[in-house]
């Protein structure tokens, strides 16, 4: 006879009824017609991850301040990007106003850095 494979939901819904308490052990595994020992290995490892239910929000909402973080400080740099871009085409008009040479920046290589 081919082993019977529950779906996490049927575990956790057999769990739950378990710990309300409304109805004996017993009861709900002859209802449900499953084996005693197998609802309590369930029941053993819901109980022992219980924790990570509130760990993942805990992460989630870490992940999310992060991400507002890094998106706060890229909008900062594109202000500054923008504002210095301002200022070095002002700048060059004034250079060209008054016909000097505009300067330039010298070449870096990236690659030796």
């Amino acid at each position: 006879m081919p082993k019977q494979k529950y779906s996490p939901e049927f575990k956790s819904k057999v769990v739950l009824a378990i710990l309300q308490g409304d109805k004996e052990f017993n009861v709900i595994c002859a209802e449900h017609n499953l084996n005693p020992n197998m609802v309590h290995t369930w029941k053993r490892e819901f109980l022992q991850n219980a924790p990570l239910a509130f760990s993942a929000h805990h992460e989630r909402k870490e992940a999310k301040r992060k991400e507002d973080g890094l998106r706060k400080k890229n909008d900062q740099m594109l202000k500054t990007i923008g504002q210095l871009t301002l200022e070095r085409d002002f700048l060059q008009d004034c250079f060209r106003q008054v016909g000097a040479s505009i300067p330039t920046m010298p070449d870096y290589d990236l690659q030796k850095e």
